[in-house]
């Protein structure tokens, strides 16, 4: 374990972060405390071994999946909205759409599993690295059968491919669909445009005719601070206008 947890600030949470120090103390797993959570990372190597393990031991007792989802990391903490400066023309940010994304990062693409032990009324959060150009982990449907349609829709929508699973195949997006729209890289308006054709009675594919463009909404600074001075001497006036 590459880190050791004093105290959680939860009984519950601080008795298995025990019991997980113990099972696999110095086998290159990570323990990260935060929220109110428990968070193990896993070598990818090690993956079915450890959730196996979490469902059959007697002090862990994870018997049911809760969730199981895809993250692209490419990019994270980073904003493409510049919002440090503001300008004084009426626009206050700036987008830059040019942020370079690391495509090999062995850590870009991951895959979490959020399980809980019945028995022990617990939850646990589990994290594996999937690699970068070609994602891949192995399957644990044959440890939680729910993971199944979890698992196709992490492939169908990150490209997350998991070895051994008895049907990987889209689920969400369409059979002819180019391109995994949850990934940091894919384009915001898609490769190909769909619509339904009523000559033809089917529907077609076509190219996107949208432009990339950023719509930044536009700020009217009507107080004194952004008026001329002639703006401000004509405001003066019809204030004391108003007012005679």
């Amino acid at each position: 374990m590459s880190q050791t947890i004093a105290s959680t600030g939860d009984a519950r949470l601080d008795a298995l972060a025990h019991v997980l120090q113990s099972r696999w103390a110095g086998e290159g797993l990570g323990l990260v405390s935060a929220l109110g959570e428990l968070t193990l990372t896993v070598p990818a190597a090690e993956l079915k071994a450890v959730c196996t393990q979490l469902r059959d031991d007697s002090a862990l007792r994870f018997e049911q999946l809760i969730d199981l989802c895809g993250v692209d990391y490419a990019a994270h903490g980073k904003s493409e909205w510049a919002t440090e400066e503001a300008s004084t023309t009426g626009f206050g940010r700036g987008v830059d759409r040019d942020i370079e994304l690391d495509e090999d990062d062995p850590k870009r693409f991951a895959v979490v599993y959020h399980l809980l032990s019945l028995e022990y009324n617990r939850r646990l959060r589990l994290k594996v690295y999937a690699g970068g150009a070609q994602p891949m982990v192995d399957s644990v449907v044959d440890v939680w059968s729910a993971a199944n349609w979890f698992e196709r829709e992490a492939f169908d929508l990150f490209g997350i491919l998991f070895r051994g699973h008895p049907d990987l195949r889209r689920i969400l997006t369409d059979y002819g669909f180019v391109g995994y729209p949850f990934r940091k890289d894919f384009p915001l308006s898609g490769h190909v445009a769909m619509r339904y054709d009523p000559e033809q009675g089917r529907v077609v594919y076509e190219p996107v005719e949208i432009e990339p463009r950023v719509l930044v909404p536009k700020v009217i600074r009507n107080d004194s601070r952004y008026l001329t001075e002639e703006e401000a001497q004509a405001a003066r006036a019809a204030q004391g206008a108003a007012n005679a």
